[in-house]
Formats: C-alpha cells, sequence, structure tokens
C-alpha cells in the first residue's frame, strides 16, 4: 500500500530522476538509431564493455570523475578494441565477430578487475559503473544560475544537445551511409569517416551515461528504442521520433515500476525497454508476428477460395455438369470436408457471390465467379506452358508451381505471358481460355 501510494505523491528528487533518465534514454537512442541500421549494434555493444578498462585508466590517472579524462580514455579503449579485433580477425583467421567477441569481453573482464583492485584508492565504485546509480542522481548536484541541478542531468543534458546537433549537421551523410555506404563512396563521402564518427559519439553517450545507467544496461538503451520503432515504420524521421519516443518512455516509465516494485531503476528502464519491443514485435502492423499471421490467413483464404473456383471451372469444362458436391471438391484439394468447412471459403465465396448452394448440397458457379474462375485456370495453363517453353520441364512437374504461382498473376501479367507462349493450349493438351478479368 505505501508503495502505490508513493507512486502517487512524487518529489522534487524523483522529478529530477525522471528527467535524468529520459536525457539519458534520449541522447543514446539517437545514435543507437544508426548503429541499428549499419546493423552495427554489437559493436555498440563491445565498445560500450571494452571501454571499461579505459575509464578505469583514466581514473587511476587523474583521480577525478570529470568526463574529460573518462572520455580520452574511453576513446583509446574503443579505438584499441577496433584494432584488435581487426588484428586478431587478419592473423588469426576468424570471423568477425568472434574476434571482436574476443576483445570486448577481454577488455572488460580487465576493466573490472581494474575497478575492484583500485576501488580502495580511488572514488569509484564498481557497482555503479557496472549497474549504475540513478536514484542517488538527486544528491550530487553543481549550481547554475544560482539552482541546485543534479550533475549528471547537466552532464546528459548535455551529450543529448550534442548528439542532436550532430545529427542535424550530417544527417543527410549519415543516412545515405547507413542504406548504401557504396552510393555514399561513389558520390564522395567517406563511409568510414562517418563510421568512425559515428563511433566516437557513442564512445562519448556511453562515457556519459556510465554514471546514471551502468555499462551493462546502456546497451539495452543503444538497442531496444531503435528495434522498437523500426518495427513501426519504415520512413527515417518517424524511425528517429518513434525510437526518441519508445527511450523516453522507457524511463519514465521505468522509474515509476522500480519506485513501485522497489528494486533498481536502471534495471527496469532496460526491462521495460524490452517489454515495448516484445509489445510491438506481437501487434505492429506491419512487421508484428499478429499481423503477419492474419496475412498468411488471409492469403490462405483468399487461395483456398480461387481454388474452389478452380475446381467447379474445371469439372464444368470437362463434364459439362454444373454443380459439384463439397466432398467432391475437398477430395481434389486433398483436403477434408470439415477442413474447407473450418476455414469458410464455400461461406465467402458465397457471400460474393461467387457461387450457389442448391438444396442437395452441390455447389456451382454463379456468372461473376465464372469470370474469376476462367481468370485462375487462364493463370494456371499460361504458366504451366511459360514453364514448358521455357524450363523444359517435364509434363509432371509443372503442376505444382503453377498452383502456387497462380494467384499471383494478374491481367496484365496474362497478356504478357499470351504474347510470349503463344500457344492456345497447355502442354497437356487443354484448351487456355481467351480472355481473363480486366482484359
Amino acid at each position: 500500500m505505501d508503495a502505490a501510494m508513493s507512486l502517487l505523491v512524487l518529489t522534487a528528487d524523483d522529478y529530477w530522476t525522471m528527467a535524468t533518465g529520459a536525457v539519458c534514454a534520449a541522447a543514446c537512442a539517437l545514435p543507437g538509431c544508426f548503429l541499428y541500421l549499419r546493423r552495427l549494434s554489437l559493436l555498440g555493444d563491445a565498445l560500450s564493455h571494452a571501454i571499461l578498462p579505459g575509464i578505469a585508466a583514466a581514473f587511476l590517472l587523474s583521480g577525478s570523475r570529470s568526463i574529460g579524462p573518462m572520455f580520452v580514455g574511453a576513446l583509446t579503449a574503443g579505438l584499441l578494441t577496433s584494432l584488435l579485433s581487426s588484428a586478431i580477425r587478419r592473423w588469426g583467421r576468424v570471423p568477425e565477430d568472434a574476434a571482436l567477441g574476443v576483445v570486448f569481453t577481454s577488455l572488460f573482464a580487465v576493466g573490472v578487475l581494474l575497478i575492484s583492485l583500485t576501488a580502495r584508492n580511488v572514488d569509484l565504485d564498481p557497482s555503479c559503473v557496472l549497474y549504475g546509480a540513478l536514484e542517488f542522481v538527486p544528491f550530487d548536484t553543481v549550481t547554475i544560475l544560482e539552482h541546485e541541478i543534479p550533475r549528471s542531468f547537466v552532464i546528459l543534458s548535455s551529450a543529448l544537445a550534442i548528439n542532436l546537433a550532430l545529427l542535424l549537421l550530417f544527417y543527410k551523410e549519415l543516412v545515405l551511409v547507413s542504406f548504401d555506404s557504396a552510393l555514399a563512396s561513389a558520390l564522395g563521402f567517406s563511409a568510414s569517416a562517418v563510421t568512425t564518427g559515428l563511433l566516437v559519439v557513442v564512445s562519448g553517450t556511453v562515457v556519459a551515461s556510465f554514471e546514471a545507467v551502468g555499462s551493462i544496461l546502456v546497451v539495452t538503451i543503444l538497442v531496444a528504442p531503435a528495434a522498437t520503432a523500426h518495427l513501426i515504420t519504415d520512413r527515417m524521421p518517424t524511425f528517429l521520433g518513434i525510437a526518441l519516443i519508445s527511450a523516453i518512455s522507457s524511463a519514465l516509465l521505468g522509474y515509476m515500476g522500480a519506485l513501485y516494485l522497489n528494486t533498481s531503476v536502471a534495471g527496469m528502464i532496460s526491462v521495460v525497454a524490452c517489454l515495448q519491443w516484445g509489445v510491438v514485435a506481437v501487434f505492429s502492423p506491419s512487421y508484428g508476428i499478429l499481423s503477419s499471421l492474419m496475412r498468411r490467413l488471409r492469403f490462405l483464404l483468399h487461395a483456398q477460395g480461387e481454388d474452389i473456383l478452380g475446381v467447379l471451372y474445371r469439372f464444368e469444362e470437362r463434364s459439362g455438369k454444373e454443380s459439384l458436391l463439397s466432398r467432391d471438391i475437398a477430395a481434389v484439394l486433398t483436403l477434408s470436408p470439415l477442413h474447407l468447412s473450418l476455414l469458410g471459403g464455400f461461406f465467402k465465396l458465397r457471400l460474393r457471390g461467387m457461387i450457389r448452394r442448391s438444396k442437395s448440397g452441390a455447389y456451382s458457379l454463379t456468372s461473376p465467379g465464372r469470370a474469376s474462375a476462367k481468370h485462375i485456370v487462364r493463370g494456371h495453363r499460361l504458366w504451366e506452358a511459360y514453364l514448358d517453353k521455357t524450363l523444359k520441364l517435364p509434363l509432371d512437374h509443372l503442376h505444382e508451381p503453377s498452383d502456387r504461382v497462380e494467384h499471383y498473376l494478374s491481367a496484365r501479367l496474362h497478356k504478357e505471358l499470351a504474347d510470349e507462349v503463344k500457344v492456345s493450349a497447355d502442354p497437356h493438351g487443354t484448351a487456355i481460355p481467351k480472355t481473363s478479368l480486366g482484359e
């Protein structure tokens, strides 16, 4: 009850913590979007781990938590990561991902060891570096215009402002290199320079974020918002906007969840970011699992309906009879009548006025249904003729691929196929219907 009530009564410290988490998440999300597009998310992960010994060395040499020495140490470690991984890949003859994995795990282990050995003598808490200390942000302040503002908020706000400024200045170059680095090089842009600059920005952002969310959890914020946004849109400005919204909402909701559950704030932010991705991965209208299943089901119903029309047309063409029982149609399609009934193929065709059902339970084509069936059968036989002419396939190899392709052939493609094969019958000697829908 007390935890629930605390959600309703937020103090100034709570608001500062939420604001710091929000600007941290936004600052990480911006370069994270371009890492994601370049398929370099693993490199961002490696970089955030591998620069730990550089930060530890900077503490040892300077004895200060100032971002200047930390950034220099992190950048040096980042460059060392790149050089070592290239050397291992070239001389050790191992794949690039394996080389990167060896380097960043080794450097991360060295960084943890350095921090653990020197934590008593240097103002550096290993748990702070690894897991963050977002809860204590309001207690470390600086005075700006006679106002006490958390130091981490100032640092992360500066990082966000720099990232936004660089994005506006180099937006065209970043987008071009992200989608087509070869074209960028052909147009005179240095893809390697853009990539190096991006990694420098990531290094600086990671260093600025370390004290707030830690070296491990910052990886989630670099990747999850971009992955979430990419499941929703393919437009670049919208992609960046959704990633920012996802990152900021993760920080705000994560803090509220941590307050309610009395757990790590940085950890809860990462959990919320991953949950957002999971929800979008299921329900996204473009690339979600549910929408993908619905599209497949709609196509299955559409294809099944066309198969039923094709069976009725061929039966009428062959026997001169217009009606056929559902069990006979199911037998031709090698399906059970129950299967056809459950999927609703007959019901949908009757609803569209394509078929009619007699009192005896037999189905027959209506005029619109016959026209659609003629289009389907024409496409099937034209494709068989095309495969026979171009690939010289055996006759028993023509039906199955044509049975799949017939559902995708438009009237325009029918005309192009007819002009190409120039025959009036398929390879089995069956006449090809003369006209099709739309012709």
